[in-house]
């Protein structure tokens, strides 16, 4: 195992879009958008905690490279009234892409909603994290076709 040598790479701006999807009980979803979950605000404790992830990529997945990440945010759909869509976006001027750390905050954000709303739904799924598209580098750009 080795980390990729990356200090003859040029610096870019580069960025990455990851999303996911948490599947619960329409009547958690209702309680997730109402904010009347007893630990409080979901999305804004899920946004800090995939936010906070994003930053932390390196220390969690061993050959990633610590980004000092210049961006990275996190907004919330519900598509279905038993679905919740989690996309991340997440920047770096830096000689190696940030598709990680978008997954990861889209990972962490998810665990996140699942850990707030055990209580009330423990057949809660996540499903789907997938990289959306990433921008930037040598390989330039991908966006996933479906």
């Amino acid at each position: 195992s080795r980390m990729v040598d990356v200090s003859a790479k040029p610096e870019t701006l580069r960025e990455a879009r990851a999303s996911g999807l948490v599947r619960m009980a329409p009547a958690t979803a209702a309680l997730i958008r109402d904010r009347a979950l007893a630990k409080g605000d979901v999305l804004e404790v899920a946004r800090l905690a995939g936010i906070m992830a994003a930053k932390r990529t390196g220390d969690l997945i061993p050959l990633c490279h610590p980004l000092p990440i210049t961006s990275a945010s996190l907004d919330f759909s519900f598509p279905a009234d038993d679905t919740l869509r989690i996309d991340a976006t997440v920047r770096v001027c830096g000689r190696t892409g940030v598709e990680m750390e978008a997954l990861t905050a889209v990972s962490v954000a998810a665990l996140t909603v699942y850990d707030m709303c055990k209580a009330v739904d423990r057949v809660m799924t996540i499903d789907n994290i997938r990289l959306e598209e990433k921008t930037g580098g040598r390989s330039g750009t991908f966006r996933r076709a479906d």
